[in-house]
This record gives C-alpha cells, sequence and structure tokens, in this order.
C-alpha cells in the first residue's frame, strides 16, 4: 500500500502530556466560575477545545450565558497554554516523534500535524520545539476549519496542501478516540493509535484504529516493516500553518 501522507495529533501523540491539558480545561472553567471532575476532562480530549470548554460546561450554566463563558474560558484556556509551552521545563517531543518525522520524510512522506488546539498554541509549541519547516511539513489547528475533531476536515485541509488526492494514501495517528474518529470519517488508509497519552487500546481500537502502537518510536517500523510502502512523492513546497 502507498503511503503519501502522515497526519499526526500534538499532545500525548507527539508532545509530551502529563495531563497538562485536561488540568488546564479545568483550571480555564475554574476561572469563569465552573467546576468540572478531572475524569469528564478526559473524555474530550482531541476535541476542538471551544467545543470540549462547551460540553463540559453545558449543564453548570444557563443555556443563554452558555457561548459567552465558553469564549471567557477558551480565552483563558490558550492564555494559560501558550504560557505552559513556552515557559514549562516538562514541555518536550515524545520519545522518538522527531527521528520518525525525519525517517518518513526521508522517504518522500509528507508529515502534518493537527490538533484541537487553536493557532497561537501551536505556534507557541513549534516555536518551543524549533519544529518549523525542516522538520515537519504542514501544520493545522482546528481554529483554521469549518469543523474539528471528530470531522475529516484538519485532515482534508492537510491532503489539499500535500497535494493528496487519494485518502486512501493517507495515515492519521493519535492518542484519542476522537483522533481515532477523525481517521476513519476521512476515510483514511490507515488509523493508528498510539498509547502515549489518554486513549487506552480498547478505547482506541473501539473508535477505528487499524493499529495500535506504544508510541510513535514505533511507527516506521510499522510502515516500513508491515505496510511495505514504496516511497513516491516528491520532497517540494514544505509549509507551514496551511
Amino acid at each position: 500500500m502507498q503511503l503519501d501522507l502522515v497526519v499526526f495529533d500534538v499532545a500525548g501523540t507527539t508532545v509530551a502530556d502529563e495531563n497538562n491539558v485536561a488540568a488546564t480545561l479545568r483550571m480555564a472553567l475554574g476561572d469563569v466560575g465552573c467546576s468540572v471532575r478531572e475524569d469528564a476532562c478526559a473524555r474530550v480530549m482531541g476535541l476542538a477545545k471551544p467545543i470540549a470548554l462547551e460540553a463540559l460546561a453545558a449543564s453548570l450554566v444557563p443555556r443563554d450565558e452558555l457561548a459567552a463563558v465558553v469564549a471567557r474560558a477558551h480565552e483563558a484556556f490558550v492564555e494559560r497554554m501558550v504560557h505552559h509551552y513556552l515557559a514549562s521545563p516538562n514541555v518536550r517531543p515524545i520519545r522518538g516523534a522527531e527521528t520518525t518525522f525525519q525517517v518518513l520524510r526521508d522517504e518522500g512522506i509528507a508529515v502534518a500535524l493537527d490538533t484541537g488546539f487553536s493557532r497561537p498554541i501551536l505556534d507557541a509549541i513549534m516555536r518551543r520545539l524549533g519544529w518549523y519547516d525542516d522538520v515537519v511539513d504542514f501544520t493545522v489547528t482546528s481554529d483554521e476549519v469549518a469543523q474539528g475533531r471528530p470531522y475529516p476536515d484538519m485532515i482534508r485541509r492537510a491532503m489539499a496542501a500535500a497535494g493528496v488526492d487519494l485518502p486512501a494514501k493517507v495515515m492519521k495517528v493519535g492518542d484519542t478516540p476522537a483522533d481515532m474518529r477523525e481517521g476513519v470519517a476521512a476515510q483514511a488508509g490507515f488509523v493508528v493509535g498510539v498509547l502515549s497519552g489518554t486513549g487506552s487500546r480498547v478505547e482506541l481500537e473501539e473508535t477505528g484504529a487499524t493499529h495500535v502502537i506504544e508510541d510513535v518510536s514505533d511507527l516506521p517500523r510499522l510502515v516500513f516493516g508491515s505496510l511495505r510502502r514504496s516511497p513516491t512523492l516528491p520532497r517540494s513546497g514544505r509549509v507551514l500553518g496551511v
């Protein structure tokens, strides 16, 4: 099977997340007077963050106030997350992520990142880790498409940027059920779950994973060992923020 594009999630898949995202969702909601449980936050991982915040706050505030509360909470979330990714000493790539990117790109396979974060947060991550156009080819954030996960919009945007027409030539990699559902919705040829984030093997398989691996360091062996892909994609026109 030919593989032309791999679309990776960010937090929990390629960037280490020690419950930082879930904790920040709780704090952002606390900033606007909403108290939510940690396990509730775990259930919305991977979604576009305004959608996640809305789901968490819906039962806690009057319906006519919900949009304003979510907007304020998201503003607080973005501010806290940007600060975390720029300043925390714990920000680092998942084991093997950068090597995996390079191995794929050396074989002509385009590498994209997509995320439930908005652009300011992803830009902070890219700046902190130095993940510019010599590391990944394309990035897409949930605020740049009509609908984030579990809808296929981000993958389709990455496909358009990479010049990939057939979803069968695309692999989606992520750590949450929302990632798996996104890959299925996009009809990706391969939907790979990783156990380095919040999703369990059972959750990932039940929501559409075709393969489950420990972390992204195992991906080259899966691609070049099991899938036997022959590289054909030309290396050209790398762009960030497509």
